[in-house]
């Protein structure tokens, strides 16, 4: 999940006091790490410099919280064999969701000469730390990302109303990227469900209830080193009742297109965002997301423009592409595939037109 916290305060010592000796030797380093920048992650000084802002704004940065989908941190207290792979997936799929925000939801409004123009901008800095625990001692791998208010070179804050628009979008984003980055590191693959629901192949869904991350009590902040949160996490192992193990889907290298249309129920009009979002969640096992944008990208050329609020659009019958995924079958995620499944669009339609003549 990706939530988006606005930060009115430059007190960063919540983030740099906290060690996150949890994940101690599954790292190198500490828990903070730059995505852009430089600087000691554990100086308050160094940090706060990354929430710039305005002299009117009262917001100066933003907190990005991106967490991993429970069974994929709980990966951590079964298998500390892999743990490490497993934080690699997650960091490099962080970095996949927040370079999507910068390219397509940082913008600051222009509205010299009368007018209300979205203008591109990029960060200055961005700083994370990632966490494993949350305030219960139960496996939950995040990372809080720190940027901030006013962009790099700009007088004005960024328009935070592209940046709550695209989060959806960057969600989904994160966890494809997380499901194709975690076969790849690890010898455990993800799937999405229908419903919405990340799930680990041959992962007893007993876990899932034994560290379900619901609590009536919010908890307080713990701070345990590695040793004794791996023995926290054996003693709760105790306790674990078996529920079952879900059937995974078979088809692991074509879009759920059943999925995908179902994503975009409703809408009149599909942006860019939606078609990245709505192809995230069908790309069940996951996909890399430059492969994710790219393939967007080349199925939907009119919606490569501008981003912000304000993105080019296309109709519902277009973005669903139904006429050809009936004719052509699922769209392929393997970019060989999917080109010639686009170059037989294309003759088809071709073949059409002759037919029409």
């Amino acid at each position: 999940m990706l939530r988006l916290l606005p930060r009115r305060s430059n007190d960063v010592t919540y983030f740099t006091n906290d060690a996150a000796h949890e994940l101690d030797g599954l790292r190198d380093g500490g828990p903070g790490w730059w995505l852009r920048g430089s600087g000691d992650t554990r100086d308050p000084a160094d940090v706060a410099r990354v929430l710039q802002t305005s002299e009117r704004a009262r917001v100066c940065g933003y907190d990005v919280i991106v967490a991993a989908p429970r069974p994929i941190s709980i990966l951590l207290a079964l298998d500390p064999a892999h743990a490490s792979g497993v934080l690699q997936a997650h960091r490099s799929s962080v970095r996949s969701a927040i370079e999507y925000l910068e390219e397509r939801a940082l913008v600051v409004r222009d509205r010299r000469a009368g007018g209300d123009e979205e203008a591109p901008a990029r960060w200055g800095a961005a700083v994370s730390f990632t966490h494993g625990l949350n305030r219960h001692g139960e496996p939950h791998l995040h990372d809080h990302v720190l940027v901030g208010a006013r962009p790099a070179g700009q007088r004005s804050v960024l328009d935070s109303r592209a940046l709550y628009a695209h989060a959806s979008a960057a969600d989904a984003l994160y966890r494809a990227s997380l499901r194709h980055e975690l076969a790849e590191r690890t010898p455990w693959s993800a799937w999405r469900s229908f419903e919405g629901v990340e799930r680990v192949v041959g992962l007893d869904e007993g876990y899932r209830a034994l560290w379900s991350g619901h609590h009536r009590e919010r908890g307080e902040k713990l701070t345990w080193d590695r040793a004794a949160t791996v023995a926290a996490w054996a003693r709760d192992e105790q306790r674990f009742e078996p529920l079952g193990v879900l059937d995974a889907p078979r088809v692991r290298d074509r879009l759920d297109e059943h999925g995908f249309a179902g994503a975009l129920e409703g809408r009149h009009e599909v942006a860019r965002r939606h078609v990245i979002e709505a192809w995230a969640n069908a790309a069940r096992y996951g996909q890399g997301a430059r492969a994710l944008t790219s393939a967007v990208d080349q199925l939907y050329p009119s919606l490569r423009g501008r981003g912000g609020v304000h993105e080019r659009t296309i109709g519902l019958g277009e973005a669903r592409m139904t006429a050809r995924v009936r004719e052509l079958g699922p769209r392929p995620l393997e970019r060989g595939d999917l080109d010639q499944w686009r170059q037989r669009s294309r003759e088809v339609a071709r073949s059409r037109e002759g037919r029409s003549r």
